[in-house]
């Protein structure tokens, strides 16, 4: 109790309130005509960890996974030339979202760092503080909705948390929101349905976008049918561990985006995924494919497919994002999958 309290008091002691919207255009380059907003979803297992290059030369560090994730975000950072992190965003003091940060922290220049004002009573915890008040950093609490960066064609908002108090610290998620011209970013953090319905309230704060970083690393707690229609991605990104404990992504998401006709990219599946836009176009690169190739048309044949009697997509058999048994249908072949009015899955791409 005695070490939870004093966090608690060394948190308060270097933590700056927002007084309302927080804009900062300050030392950066003007955006170019040929500038990229670039996104690295860095694969660091069952964590998060998103490196972003924004077209005016500044850079954004939204979590740094796990403690041992740490050597790992800062040789990313260090290879792709960034000498300094302009903003360091830590969604919610959860270890596979904060407990790298003290490292990145030490070996770069930091901006400013931005954080929900929710604790936690752990040594991860401690060291992410000890980080900022080691680096003379100050921690700017995050309530929703406010803008971070509003340049032009480029702006970074936080839209969550709207709420001073969460029983859940997952629903302290920070939530952020980058629009880039006619394209636009969105990365939830652990933010689960609560912490949903609230962004859903907003009437001010315009939800939809182009790519969505998928809630608790695609847990059945997020990404609610109300949420995700609202947003409308074309594409979303889960960051989940090749065969976690907690059986993430579930299938109940999974089916949710095929549904919705979501193209899905998961660092379990293809390691560190890099997405860059012009402002007008979208572009996705793998850095790592660890889906195994699909197998010769033989034996696809012979195993046959799997039909959805609601989204009425087909699938391979090894699919992960399968429907629930009752929902399922045998096609044999492809051909009578087409003609049976069924459309390939975009997940297993039968």
């Amino acid at each position: 109790m005695k070490k939870k309290i004093l966090l608690l008091l060394v948190f308060l002691a270097f933590f700056v309130m927002p007084t309302g919207c927080s804009v900062n255009n300050e030392n950066h380059s003007p955006i170019s005509a040929t500038g990229e907003l670039v996104v690295h979803y860095i694969d660091v297992g069952q964590a998060d960890a998103i490196l972003i290059e924004l077209p005016n030369s500044q850079n954004m560090l939204i979590d740094a996974g796990n403690n041992s994730d740490g050597k790992t975000v800062a040789e990313y950072i260090n290879d792709r030339g960034i000498q300094r992190l302009d903003y360091i965003v830590a969604t919610h003091p959860h270890a596979d979202h904060i407990g790298g940060m003290d490292t990145v922290i030490n070996a770069f220049p930091v901006g400013k760092v931005y954080a929900p004002k929710a604790t936690a009573n752990t040594k991860f915890f401690e060291d992410f503080l000890l980080a900022v008040k080691d680096r003379e950093l100050k921690i700017s609490a995050v309530k929703g909705p406010m803008i971070v960066l509003d340049d032009g064609e480029l702006k970074v908002s936080f839209i969550a948390p709207s709420r001073g108090s969460y029983e859940n610290l997952n629903d302290w998620s920070v939530v952020t929101k980058i629009q880039y011209s006619k394209t636009s970013f969105m990365f939830t953090g652990d933010a689960e349905k609560e912490s949903e319905e609230e962004m859903l309230l907003q009437s001010a704060v315009r939800l939809e976008a182009d790519v969505l970083k998928v809630g608790h690393h695609g847990s059945r707690t997020s990404t609610s049918a109300a949420f995700l229609e609202a947003v409308s991605p074309r594409y979303a990104v889960i960051s989940a561990g090749s065969g976690n404990d907690y059986g993430h992504p579930h299938s109940q998401v999974l089916e949710a985006l095929d549904a919705a006709d979501v193209k899905v990219y998961r660092t379990d599946l293809n390691g560190t995924i890099v997405a860059a836009s012009d402002g007008e176009n979208i572009t996705f690169t793998t850095l790592k494919n660890t889906v195994e190739p699909r197998a010769p048309a033989a034996a696809t044949a012979a195993a046959g497919y799997i039909g959805n009697k609601n989204t009425r997509k087909f699938h391979l058999p090894s699919c992960l994002s399968l429907p629930e048994p009752s929902n399922q249908i045998r096609l044999q072949t492809r051909d009578e999958a087409i003609n049976s009015g069924f459309v390939p899955c975009k997940i297993c791409n039968p």
